[in-house]
């Protein structure tokens, strides 16, 4: 069975500052994925106010190329498929398991999509969906080297069950996430984001999660908690507790247009200023 096509691949193009299709080669991966960390945000506005995130390609393609929104992983990395599927790479899509903030030696379950992408034999993965902490650059799979990205280092660990990636953060090696070459399909898809954004356990119906990445920097917003954190630099904190500068921030900092649905402010008035 084929692969959905992008309706619009001029627009997406031209968002990543391309006139033309690139070649499908590695400095082209490199700087599709520094460029698109920094053009779409990652965030999850639906699944905290409640309305369904939808991960067919058209559906995406709205959202994120028309209606002012980002994602998370099952649409951001998606939609980043379809465009490298479209440029001519050869790429499979994958999926891990974040331990990110979890002890050593966490199981967690199959929850984030990612990409592997093969050029002339060499392996890597690549990652635009993984929220504050995502790799800006494609990471060389078969190596357990320290790998330089615009931001942190990442290194990959190879396991018994797979790899672990995990990125430098204060001097300190912390664990990203687990993962696999396993060939996904959609339902496999489709099963992990009906977790995701509906089970009453997972932190994406509790808590919103926004991040943007750009040159040197990182934004994130976890509930009324923002912060720019800067490479070298001690981070700037800001706690948002009024519902209007929350809208506003969204705006400002991470280019977000809030969706059209009933008794969003009211959710995010009770997010960011807990009863």
């Amino acid at each position: 069975m084929s692969e959905p096509r992008l309706t619009n691949l001029k627009q997406y193009l031209q968002r990543l500052g391309f006139e033309a299709p690139p070649p499908p080669t590695l400095e082209t991966l490199r700087e599709l994925q520094w460029r698109h960390t920094g053009a779409f945000t990652f965030e999850n506005l639906a699944t905290v106010t409640g309305a369904p995130v939808l991960i067919d390609l058209a559906s995406i393609e709205q959202k994120v190329l028309h209606s002012g929104r980002g994602g998370y992983c099952y649409e951001l990395n998606h939609l980043f498929f379809a465009l490298l599927l479209e440029l001519g790479f050869d790429i499979r899509a994958i999926s891990g398991r974040v331990v990110m903030n979890q002890p050593e030696g966490t199981w967690a379950a199959r929850t984030h999509r990612l990409s592997l992408v093969t050029l002339d034999g060499v392996r890597y993965v690549t990652d635009v969906g993984f929220g504050g902490m995502v790799p800006t650059a494609p990471l060389m799979l078969d190596t357990e080297a320290e790998q330089a990205t615009p931001h942190e280092p990442y290194r990959i660990e190879k396991q018994p069950d797979g790899y672990m990636l995990r990125a430098n953060v204060g001097g300190e090696w912390r664990p990203m996430y687990l993962f696999d070459l396993q060939r996904q399909e959609d339902i496999d898809f489709t099963i992990g984001n009906w977790y995701v954004s509906t089970h009453p356990q997972s932190p994406f119906a509790n808590r919103l999660m926004v991040a943007r990445t750009g040159d040197g920097w990182r934004r994130t917003l976890n509930n009324g908690s923002f912060a720019i954190h800067r490479i070298g630099a001690e981070s700037e904190r800001l706690d948002v507790i009024d519902v209007d500068e929350l809208i506003e921030l969204l705006l400002q900092e991470f280019d977000l247009h809030l969706p059209e649905r009933p008794h969003v402010r009211d959710t995010l008035a009770r997010l960011i200023v807990p009863a």
